[in-house]
């Protein structure tokens, strides 16, 4: 398995190595899909690289189509064993990153459900120049 050196055990390698108990919706040799002990919505699942990866930035770029596509077969499954509207995908890197090993949250949603949008207040730019800017910035970043 490839990933990164870690100085202390990382839950999500032991609950893949079979070490540390846990719901398992779906697993691969990439690959595994687990409920979370916290959910936002009853459903709520993680998927997570079997190998010790921290961030998205850090996943091998022969492993991201092979992590999407779980990704994604997880979040039509949720869909559909918790009859639910649709799901909300999201994945935190360093900030708000629990575990330090990528993970994919795959959220049941329904209309109605309470749960607004995205977790903070939205903000708005300036003006033009400041989005030309902004973008500017980021693509100098790529």
């Amino acid at each position: 398995m490839r990933g990164a050196v870690i100085d202390k055990p990382c839950v999500f390698c032991a609950i893949a190595r079979g070490e540390v108990t846990a719901h398992i919706v779906y697993q691969d040799d990439v690959v595994i899909a687990f409920l979370d002990h916290r959910p936002v919505f009853l459903g709520h699942t993680l998927v997570a690289p079997r190998a010790h990866i921290e961030t998205l930035a850090d996943l091998p770029a022969d492993l991201l189509g092979l992590f999407f596509a779980a990704v994604q077969r997880v979040a039509r499954a949720v869909e559909v064993g918790m009859e639910a509207d649709g799901t909300f995908v999201a994945i935190n890197n360093k900030i708000s990153q629990s575990v330090p090993h990528l993970h994919a949250h795959v959220v049941p949603r329904r209309r109605k459900d309470g749960l607004r949008g995205f977790f903070w207040p939205r903000q708005k730019y300036r003006d033009e120049d400041q989005m030309i800017e902004t973008a500017g910035l980021i693509r100098a970043g790529l």
